[in-house]
């Protein structure tokens, strides 16, 4: 699993000095502007108060001995050793809200999670549109304690290249606690379907990279989850076994993307074999990890075209007012 945020005041004039293209390739990756580059080096800062995070009760990761810490990087907040899953409601104005849910995962490779390019900025988006989201915090893979000793770790992993094709199989099963805590977080939105102003019938899934694949992993593979719509944002496209019931399934990437984009259209393939909707973008540019920046290319106008998405499928109308509706 390849994260996408990389550097740290330590390394980052080495990594100039002796490896300016690796350098250049991760923030390509990072999908950042010249800009947010100027402001690549990782600061620790300390973990933020979350009084609305919701603690899902999946239990605490298994072996996990390092505390969950966070850093700033690109203008952003980063949570890491995330142990225990939670989950942030952000809720529409009773007057605008639709009955649409999204559970949103950030990416980071399951080593970090993008808390607020792809996660709090997302969730505030859609509740500014009557839609109620909720920012899954799911625990990670451990990575070391001080930032040093990460940042290095990282630049270890980037070394190797891109990342192979992932295997969808083999990827479900590696994600078998954060799956309980995707799982977790569609029991809490159902149970509590009511309080919230949602209709069970209507939470979908928004992910990115490494959160799009837990998207996926959810719903091929998350039994009572059952998301009745999904979003993949630069994730793996690799092709899967698509059940007949799947969810509609929006898609955005970059052509530039280092990491997913030269590996073929497989999942849009599977999807459109299987006869079920699929929305697919391709933007020119935007590297990896464009989320909600504002950069001066076509990928940014991605969450505008996934809410007219949304809103094709009778999503953003009020379920009082449209009476029920099927996406499936």
């Amino acid at each position: 699993m390849i994260a996408t945020r990389f550097t740290c005041p330590a390394l980052a004039a080495p990594l100039r000095r002796r490896y300016p293209s690796l350098l250049a390739t991760l923030l390509l990756f990072a999908g950042v502007t010249p800009a947010l580059a100027q402001h690549d080096a990782m600061e620790p800062i300390p973990v933020p108060s979350q009084p609305e995070a919701i603690d899902l009760r999946t239990g605490t990761l298994p072996g996990a001995a390092t505390a969950e810490s966070w850093h700033r990087q690109y203008e952003r907040v980063f949570a890491r050793n995330v142990t225990d899953a939670t989950l942030t409601p952000f809720l529409p104005d009773p007057a605008m809200a639709t009955g649409t849910a999204v559970i949103v995962a950030p990416g980071g490779g399951f080593r970090t999670l993008s808390m607020e390019n792809e996660g709090w900025d997302v969730a505030r988006a859609l509740a500014a549109q009557g839609v109620a989201a909720f920012v899954l915090k799911y625990r990670l893979n451990q990575t070391p304690a001080d930032m040093d000793g990460f940042a290095a770790s990282m630049q270890a992993m980037f070394a190797q290249g891109a990342p192979r094709r992932p295997d969808p199989a083999e990827t479900i099963a590696e994600l078998e606690p954060q799956l309980a805590d995707a799982r977790a977080a569609f029991a809490l939105v159902r149970a509590r379907a009511e309080e919230w102003r949602v209709d069970p019938d209507r939470i979908g899934m928004l992910g990115f990279s490494a959160g799009a694949m837990l998207t996926l992993a959810t719903t091929l593979a998350g039994e009572d989850a059952r998301p009745a719509f999904i979003g993949n944002i630069y994730g793996p496209l690799s092709a899967v076994e698509v059940p007949a019931d799947a969810p509609p399934l929006f898609i955005a990437i970059a052509a530039d993307d280092g990491l997913f984009a030269d590996s073929g259209f497989g999942l849009v393939e599977s999807w459109r074999a299987a006869g079920r909707p699929v929305e697919f973008h391709f933007y020119e540019q935007g590297g990896h990890g464009f989320g909600m920046y504002q950069k001066p290319t076509t990928s940014t106008g991605w969450f505008d075209a996934f809410s007219r998405w949304m809103a094709m499928h009778g999503l953003m109308q009020r379920t009082a007012d449209a009476g029920p509706v099927s996406v499936r």
